[in-house]
């Protein structure tokens, strides 16, 4: 485990619950990072923030972008009994809900509790007992005894985040809730970093993105990127790792941990940045796997590439095992060749840089 000012900027960013639609608190830890290495910060009403770097009019400007939230639950209804019955933010798994320990984000600070599961002595099979949930039947208990008692605890629409922290398996591997995708925020801001300590060699425009509400929808990208308009965007976000039991790797590709990070092929994935971080990737020698997206990346790059008369666009993924849950899990190494391969990119492009396809 390193123990450097990036990697404490990493763990803050990490601890510091951002579920969809409520990212202040951790925009404000990525805000505060970047402000010391990009020549203006802004925001926008919803809360995404961009890092700008350069500012000439004779140049092209190159965005790299990741999204600030996570996955969650939100308060939906408290009971006469006080059992507080919730909902799910973004792609949250109801199969694994239950038992776990939550931290209910109120008004007046964080509330703890726990979401209920009955005793499987006490399950009745017959009727639904031991099988995958609905988000209609998960409570949280939060100790309550009544409705007015938990009232004055928390509100209707209150996020809720498991309370689960992250952890390092080892110097390289590191597990938690949402890494998905605030390591993607750690990496344009580590970028970002470089490129200011490298500005002599820098050609081009740069402007880091952290988007808010990726995991319904991509508003954040979409709303700043039609108001920035950069010419090109290079994104991150975490994809797959297909290297555990149970998955088809004929059906999901094969994406390892520790091999590095992956570029996506088709969908809103320009070719001509596909071919060109490729490129760049051999000549730095670094390692990079190959993914297939089909009509969708799933991610942001969706959300920019068609802005206006268009942006052209790639994805640059991080393998992830056990995406969507407490236990995510990723390497430092992939984490590090990923900053390595985005900062060498941006520094390989040209001040009057184009990406046509034809001609």
């Amino acid at each position: 485990m390193d123990e450097s000012p990036e990697f404490d900027f990493l763990e803050e960013l990490l601890v510091t619950p951002s579920p969809t639609g409520f990212e202040s608190a951790g925009q404000k830890v990525w805000k505060n990072y970047v402000e010391e290495y990009a020549d203006e910060v802004q925001t926008d009403t919803y809360g995404s923030a961009v890092a700008k770097l350069n500012t000439s009019f004779d140049v092209i400007t190159v965005m790299i972008e990741a999204h600030c939230d996570e996955i969650g639950m939100i308060v939906q209804h408290i009971t006469d009994d006080g059992y507080v019955f919730i909902n799910k933010l973004g792609g949250s798994d109801s199969t694994i809900a239950r038992a776990k320990r939550v931290f209910i984000h109120s008004r007046d600070g964080i509330v703890s509790g726990v979401v209920g599961n009955t005793a499987i002595h006490l399950q009745d099979k017959k009727n639904g007992g031991g099988k995958q949930p609905e988000w209609k039947d998960i409570y949280v208990d939060i100790g309550a005894k009544s409705r007015e008692e938990a009232l004055k605890m928390v509100q209707i629409g209150d996020p809720i985040t498991y309370s689960d922290d992250y952890e390092y398996l080892s110097d390289d591997i590191i597990t938690g809730r949402a890494l998905d995708n605030r390591i993607g925020g750690y990496v344009i801001a580590r970028v970002l970093q470089n490129l200011h300590r490298r500005r002599d060699e820098l050609k081009v425009n740069v402007m880091a993105l952290n988007s808010v509400q990726e995991e319904v929808g991509g508003y954040g990208a979409r709303m700043m990127s039609y108001r920035l308009e950069p010419d090109m965007a290079i994104v991150t976000d975490v994809t797959h790792a297909t290297d555990t039991p149970g998955i088809d790797n004929k059906q999901h590709g094969l994406i390892k941990l520790r091999q590095g990070p992956v570029l996506q092929h088709g969908g809103a994935n320009h070719p001509k940045i596909v071919e060109f971080l490729e490129t760049v990737s051999d000549e730095k020698e670094i390692e990079v796997q190959h993914e297939a997206t089909s009509v969708r990346t799933g991610t942001d790059t969706d959300s920019i590439f068609y802005q206006k008369t268009g942006i052209a666009s790639a994805l640059i993924s991080l393998p992830l095992r056990y995406m969507h849950s407490p236990v995510e899990m990723a390497s430092i190494k992939d984490v590090d060749a990923l900053i390595n391969l985005m900062t060498e990119t941006v520094l390989a492009l040209e001040p009057d840089q184009t990406f046509n396809v034809i001609g």
